[in-house]
């Protein structure tokens, strides 16, 4: 199950913080971490402090943007501590935990960190389901990467624990759900479409489509509904070109 999660860091600043990233996966058992466009990489600094890990930095994956990253997970959850202008499904780091393990089963999952300096940017946040959010000190609630992921980490094994401790239904159904690439071609399908009826202007877009990429990552439609929604979209759009004709 613990193959299925990986660690996303985004634009990791000093390497050494990559290196503590590590160690905190490997006393969890957790071993995926994804680089996106990091700086300083490789570096000796994250040889010094993955120091008791270093068998994970061979197996790190480097891409050049979180689309890259998180194309085949199918949970993404991104962490912030700042409140944005639209808010997004929220979770605390034990219901993150608990969320990871209950479809690291069955999928691909994603947990990402932003930068040192400014965390995660809001066209980041967008493409996570959840986020989550590490409560502390009002007055301070700077939080370093490493010290962020250890937090989660931790509570992804707990949940883990749990899980096996009270067992599993095995013959409980299995939900599907899209991974990111499918949502991100169902969202360019969406806007589309909303451009051919005149919804959205495209000189003018406004924020119709954050709103709906909310709503959507809301909602969390199943694989099913998913191609569903896409055959609705594809009808309006074969209607709208034949009344044009």
């Amino acid at each position: 199950m613990l193959d299925n999660i990986r660690i996303v860091m985004i634009r990791t600043w000093h390497p050494g913080n990559i290196g503590s990233a590590l160690r905190a996966m490997k006393t969890m058992g957790l071993r995926h971490l994804t680089l996106v466009s990091p700086p300083h990489w490789p570096h000796p600094d994250a040889d010094t402090m993955a120091a008791g890990a270093a068998d994970l930095i061979d197996q790190v994956n480097v891409v050049e943007n979180l689309s890259e990253a998180i194309a085949d997970c199918s949970l993404v959850i991104g962490t912030s501590a700042r409140s944005r202008s639209f808010s997004w499904p929220m979770l605390s780091p034990r219901t993150c935990g608990q969320q990871v393990i209950q479809e690291a089963e069955n999928t691909q999952v994603a947990l990402v960190f932003g930068q040192e300096t400014m965390g995660m940017t809001n066209e980041e946040l967008q493409q996570c389901h959840y986020h989550v959010c590490i409560p502390g000190n009002p007055e301070y609630p700077v939080l370093n990467v490493a010290s962020a992921i250890q937090i989660l980490c931790y509570e992804i094994r707990q949940s883990l624990e749990a899980r096996s401790e009270t067992g599993s239904d095995l013959n409980e159904e299995i939900t599907t759900y899209p991974d990111a690439n499918a949502m991100e071609q169902f969202y360019q399908h969406l806007e589309e479409a909303l451009y051919d009826v005149n919804f959205i202007i495209r000189q003018h877009p406004g924020n119709a489509m954050t709103k709906l990429r909310r709503l959507f990552n809301r909602a969390r439609p199943e694989s099913e509904e998913m191609n569903m929604l896409r055959g609705i979209l594809s009808r309006i759009q074969q209607t709208r070109k034949g009344n044009n004709v």
